[in-house]
């Protein structure tokens, strides 16, 4: 699963323009960041508040595709 960052993601720090969810588990999320290549860990909530917030958009298969 690919996201897209936008600019309200305050985690940024690396100023990327995607991340990739490398794995799940019940309490957290693992996630590499696409430029520059590094990876990082937050709890589950509150990467689901990210995406609530609209500071993470997901980038469909298709979408990915056709860009």
């Amino acid at each position: 699963m690919e996201f897209e960052i936008k600019s309200c993601f305050t985690p940024n720090i690396s100023n990327s323009h995607s991340l990739k969810v490398l794995d799940v588990t019940s309490s957290s999320v693992i996630i590499q960041m696409n430029d520059p290549d590094c990876r990082g860990v937050f709890p589950l909530d509150s990467f689901q508040y990210w995406i609530k917030k609209g500071s993470l958009i997901q980038i469909h298969d298709t979408e990915k595709k056709t860009s």
